[in-house]
């Protein structure tokens, strides 16, 4: 396997629900929060700049809302908020094991994050700090694909990183729902997009469509495929890339 990950610039894209204990019903696994630090020590000593985008859905999912008549723009700031504790429980972490990190919020929540400034976080991650991207995009109607996809471009990164709980990468239709879903090894953003894959977000999707970044998306069960994929182990997950 050939080792490419030196001056790697990665996105890592991970899932509330990777952080949570199912068990307990915690928001928070101690393993797992320790795995993900693992994980991204790992990174760093393998040359590779990292940042981290990560959702809410251990702490508050939009279903939420709808069935507590919250209104939906309220519950998108609620998820929002969500990320922001997530991110600093990981950067907390990091700074315990004397990991140079930065956590901001493109939300205003000043006390526990700076406001995201585009030339702060790229000179800091040019640096090798790992750089935490909470708050989406700090809008309405954005998920947090369309964040790592506009903080991908923005930190000029090579591949975003997308960990899956419970799928091995991407498939024509729901595997978990119909035994007849076929997997897909390879594919364009603009098929994802055209066939209406639900992979990632379109908005994500249309800001990839034409960028020299490179997403791959595979199962976060086994944190080893991380260190695999940025090594350049074509055979774990599905790759997505410009046509």
């Amino acid at each position: 396997m050939e080792n490419r990950c030196s001056n790697l610039r990665v996105i890592l894209k991970l899932s509330g629900e990777a952080l949570s204990d199912s068990s307990s019903h915690l928001i928070f696994s101690k393993e797992k929060m320790n795995d993900i630090v693992e994980l991204i020590i790992k990174l760093l000593s393998n040359n590779v700049r990292v940042g981290v985008v990560c959702g809410a859905g251990n702490i508050f999912r939009g279903r939420i809302a709808e069935e507590n008549g919250i209104p939906y723009e309220e519950g998108d700031y609620m998820g929002m908020v969500g990320t922001v504790i997530n991110l600093k429980a990981i950067s907390s972490i990091l700074t315990v094991h004397g990991v140079k990190n930065k956590l901001y919020s493109a939300l205003a929540v000043e006390d526990v994050a700076p406001k995201y400034e585009i030339g702060k976080a790229k000179n800091e991650f040019d640096n090798g700090e790992v750089i935490l991207f909470a708050g989406g995009v700090g809008k309405v109607r954005h998920t947090t694909d369309t964040c790592a996809a506009l903080r991908a471009i923005e930190m000029e990164a090579d591949m975003i990183l997308a960990g899956k709980n419970g799928v091995d990468g991407v498939y024509d239709k729901d595997p978990n729902k119909y035994s007849d879903a076929k997997f897909i090894k390879n594919l364009t953003y603009k098929d994802a997009i055209e066939k209406d894959l639900k992979v990632m977000d379109m908005q994500a999707l249309k800001l990839l469509e034409n960028s020299d970044i490179v997403t791959r998306v595979f199962s976060m069960d086994d944190f080893d495929n991380f260190i695999k994929v940025i090594k350049g182990d074509e055979n774990i997950g599905t790759t997505i890339k410009k046509e």
